[in-house]
C-alpha cells in the first residue's frame, strides 16, 4: 500500500512498472542495461480515487494521460533502476497530493466606486485626445 495522505492509500497492484532502455548519454552502461522506469496508473479505473480527486488529477496530468485514462511517468534520472522507480512513485504520489487539494471557490467582486469614476475618466480624456486628430472644422 502506498499512502498518500492520511486517508487515502493506493494498492501496489493498481501500478504497472516497466523497465526500459533511458535515453542520452551514458555509454556502453546506457546501452546494455535497462535503468529507466515507465510507471502507469489507470486513474479512471481506480477503486481507491473519490470521483472528484479523479477528475482534478485528468486534468493535472495534461499530456501525461493517454485517451484511457492512463496517467503515464517516465523516470529515467538516474543511473539506478531502483533510484528512477523511486521517483516515479514519488512523482505520481505529489500529483495525487496536489489532486486532493480542493480549489478554493472565486467569489466574484464588484469595481469599487472609485475605480469606476476613475475609469470614466481616463475614457473622457482618451475620447478628447482621438477627437484632436480629426478634420480641423470650421467653428473658429
Amino acid at each position: 500500500m502506498i499512502e498518500i495522505t492520511s486517508w487515502l492509500r493506493i494498492d501496489d497492484d493498481e501500478l504497472v512498472e516497466r523497465a526500459a532502455r533511458a535515453s542520452g548519454p551514458g555509454g556502453q552502461h546506457v546501452n546494455k542495461t535497462s535503468t529507466a522506469i515507465e510507471l502507469r496508473f489507470d486513474v479512471r479505473n481506480s477503486p481507491a480515487l473519490p470521483e472528484d480527486v479523479k477528475v482534478r488529477l485528468e486534468s493535472l496530468g495534461g499530456s501525461r494521460m493517454t485517451q484511457d485514462g492512463v496517467l503515464v511517468l517516465f523516470a529515467q534520472g538516474s543511473r539506478s533502476q531502483e533510484m528512477n522507480r523511486q521517483e516515479a512513485r514519488e512523482r505520481l504520489i505529489e500529483l495525487i497530493r496536489r489532486a486532493t487539494e480542493k480549489p478554493k471557490p472565486r467569489r466574484p467582486t464588484k469595481p469599487t466606486y472609485s475605480s469606476k469614476l476613475k475609469r470614466l475618466e481616463t475614457k473622457g480624456k482618451r475620447a478628447g485626445i482621438k477627437s484632436l486628430r480629426g478634420k480641423p472644422r470650421g467653428d473658429d
